[in-house]
């Protein structure tokens, strides 16, 4: 293997109907329409507002970002505000239409219904939800806990809320008795926080913002940033614009990842700005092999830091030993990639040691061995020097406004040491300490009749979850679940058979009469100052306030005192006291001062471990097993063509919530559609616009659209949570999240 040529940027697809660049002036465009539209004048003072962004964990708060700098704003935190300021949904909606209906409501017809403005219930047999009073709401929550162990009740959360909200239901939760607090982070970044836990002793990104200043070569992997973290595009323009390097990992040729306008700086408006300066375009789940290939040709050039591992890593000689043992075919085979586009990868990173930045998102954690995949990043960081110092590091890129914070503040079934302690000094007894149920083990203890009280704080626990049959009969075995939510959304209208379901309407981010806290996906927590809502207060509730209230009426006022705790200010206090690195948060509302979390960002080689030094692991190479007919239950005479099946949010859209249906960014004008490489449609004797059935492990959707697009031959895309119908992907042992991004799939014609 002697070719270390540099490997420049794939040509994009050519298509008429993907745009040259992401960005630019239909950016603009929205952002005049939106100004424009009726709710223009509510819309700027909500943006003018000062309150977190509620789009991705890269958010601003109004439009400055950590360093104060202007214009920070992205117009996905203009759909987000858009859709709180829709009108609520008329009092006889729910009488005036069934849930027979209401079930074959899309996510984007379900999020233009408006806002849930009155408390609702579902009673089993009944076809319709109806109103109820909130005392009757409080009563029938408490009877239904109170009237089973606390073990068979679970929590569901999303990363929308605030940490007050999040603190108080984990508390309400583990002082009641149960320690099933699933998150939509066991969903998506849970690798990331277990990967990086064991290896740094902090599970969170280990860089800030000012560190993407300095850096002079970033690494992106398995994430589409130009669509769902736009902001940070800003950054890469900068890093581009003064000579550093952008590499980018992903199986789909995004094109606002080769180029992107941002509204932020007239030139680059104006002309658009180069991202990419490598684009690598690897088999789905291939990742830690791509990343064994840049390691292994560090090790064979001598690029790799020797002193740095020897002063601060353990175990460091067996990853290398592991490394230099893995044959070239190997990883060649595994990624799908040429030993010069690794080599050009790895010459970049080495030529800039010590000051990289390696970021990813769900590319590289949903999958079957996400945790490794953090592994093998991490090392590359690691035996280059890049890492624990100012301008590079590690950073996940979280997605939902605040996922981070609900971990922070004890949202996990794995409890931490440090917030167990304080935890057991607060309610007076030790916890227990069995492990909870995350998401996926929620979702079959629901369907074993192990769960009796369901409680989801925003979310939805159906959608987001693969399998979406499954999760309908598992949900109707739950006796009582309860959903507080701004909207509806799909999980609502689906496995209504419980005796019953409660649908409760709650006060969006920034319509709070008090202060709140968000923490960003960089560690730097932001108050949300108290605003104004359209709806009837008496009918909408505060969820952090809701948590407080059903907690004093069920546990009383000792040890915790309940009623007290209600009080956002003192609520802080015992944050303050509890969390570790928390401690500005109890006067974060009378001081106004926003704030980065002690202990995370590490500049000085030292990490939170119990030696001090990051703990190295050894990656295996990925064994994919290629699909088949057989893996999804066919008979290869039945006829249709196998292919890996990637699932990915859309331009408009947010997690499961949709605000609008086609994709300009991809060529994409519907959601019943399938992404193919030309080479594939040619090879299969397809065509593009040709309507096939595409059968998946879990199910089957049918008059789907082939539209061709820049996707890494044998894989397909379509768009998640409709294809979660299809899957039921393999789990990572290390943190039981599901392979969303690599799934079999059969396309019929």
């Amino acid at each position: 293997m002697s070719d270390q040529s540099t490997f420049p940027p794939k040509t994009l697809f050519s298509s008429s109907s993907v745009p040259e660049q992401g960005g630019g002036w239909p950016v603009v465009g929205y952002w005049v329409e939106s100004l424009l539209s009726p709710q223009g004048i509510p819309l700027a003072e909500k943006l003018f507002h000062e309150h977190a962004c509620k789009s991705c964990a890269w958010g601003t708060k109004g439009f400055r970002d950590e360093l104060g700098h202007p214009l920070q704003r992205c117009a996905k935190g203009v759909e987000a505000e858009r859709g709180d300021l829709q009108a609520g949904i008329h009092q006889d909606f729910f009488r005036e239409h069934t849930l027979v209906e209401l079930a074959q409501l899309t996510s984007y017809q379900a999020e233009r219904l408006g806002r849930l403005s009155q408390p609702l219930i579902h009673r089993q047999g009944s076809q319709h939800y109806e109103p109820l009073s909130w005392a009757e709401v409080y009563d029938l929550i408490t009877s239904s806990l109170a009237a089973h162990p606390p073990e068979q009740a679970g929590s569901y959360s999303s990363g929308r809320g605030s940490n007050e909200a999040a603190f108080a239901l984990q508390l309400f939760m583990r002082q009641w008795g149960s320690p099933h607090l699933a998150d939509c982070s066991d969903l998506c970044h849970v690798p990331s926080t277990r990967g990086l836990g064991r290896m740094f002793g902090t599970g969170t990104s280990q860089v800030e913002l000012a560190d993407l200043k300095h850096c002079q070569c970033f690494v992106l992997a398995g994430s589409h940033a130009a669509a769902n973290h736009p902001r940070l595009m800003n950054e890469l323009i900068a890093l581009r614009q003064r000579g550093g390097v952008v590499i980018v990992l992903n199986p789909v040729q995004e094109v606002g990842l080769l180029r992107f306008a941002t509204p932020a700086q007239v030139g680059s408006l104006l002309l658009g700005s180069e991202i990419a300066s490598l684009y690598l375009q690897p088999h789905p789940g291939s990742d830690a092999a791509v990343f064994l290939g840049i390691q292994k040709w560090l090790i064979e050039q001598d690029r790799v830091d020797r002193a740095f591992l020897a002063t601060h890593t353990l175990d460091h000689e067996a990853v290398l030993e592991a490394v230099q043992q893995t044959a070239w075919e190997g990883i060649l085979s595994a990624c799908g990639l040429t030993y010069a586009e690794i080599a050009a990868a790895a010459q970049a990173i080495a030529d800039h040691a010590g000051r990289t930045i390696f970021a990813w998102a769900m590319g590289i954690t949903q999958q079957a061995n996400g945790v490794e995949n953090v592994f093998a990043i991490a090392n590359t960081a690691l035996m280059t020097g890049s890492a624990g110092k100012p301008g590079c590091g590690v950073m996940p890129i979280r997605g939902h406004s605040n996922v981070q914070g609900f971990g922070s503040m004890g949202v996990s079934s794995h409890l931490r040491e440090a917030i167990r302690i304080g935890l057991e000094s607060l309610v007076g007894r030790p916890l227990e300490r069995m492990v909870g149920y995350s998401a996926r083990h929620l979702m079959r203890a629901c369907g074993a009749g192990q769960i009796h009280t369901l409680l989801c704080l925003g979310g939805n626990f159906y959608g987001a979850n693969p399998d979406l049959q499954a999760s309908r009969q598992a949900l109707a075995q739950v006796d009582t679940i309860v959903y507080l939510a701004t909207k509806p959304n799909i999980g609502h209208f689906q496995g209504l058979a419980a005796r019953q379901t409660l649908l409760l309407p709650v006060l969006a981010r920034g319509e709070e009469s008090f202060a709140t806290t968000v923490e960003s996906g960089n560690n730097f927590v932001r108050l949300n100052q108290p605003g104004k809502t359209h709806l009837d207060r008496s009918k909408v509730v505060s969820e952090f306030q809701f948590i407080c209230t059903l907690a004093q009426q069920l546990l009383g006022e000792s040890p915790v005192p309940w009623s007290r705790m209600g009080d956002p200010d003192y609520l802080r206090q015992v944050i303050a006291r509890v969390i570790p690195g928390y401690g500005a948060i109890a006067t974060i509302a009378q001081t106004r001062q926003d704030f980065t979390i002690q202990g995370r960002i590490v500049h000085n080689a030292t990490w939170p471990t119990s030696s001090g030094k990051a703990q190295m692991f050894p990656v295996p190479l990925p064994q994919l097993d290629p699909p088949t007919h057989a893996a999804v239950g066919l008979d290869p005479s039945q006829g249709g063509y196998p292919f890996i099946l990637i699932t990915a949010r859309a331009y408009g859209q947010h997690n499961t919530v949709v605000y609008k249906e086609a994709d300009p960014y991809r060529g994409m004008p519907h959601r019943h559609c399938v992404m193919m490489n030309p080479e594939d449609v040619a090879r299969t004797g397809l065509q593009a616009h040709q309507r096939v059935t595409v059968r998946g492990v879990a199910g089957y959707l049918e008059n789907i659209e082939i539209l061709l697009g820049p996707i890494k031959p044998g894989s397909v895309l379509m768009f998640y949570p409709e294809a979660n119908h299809l899957i039921r992907p393999c789990e990572d042992p290390q943190s039981d999240i599901p392979a969303f991004k690599r799934s079999p799939v059969v396309l019929i014609p």
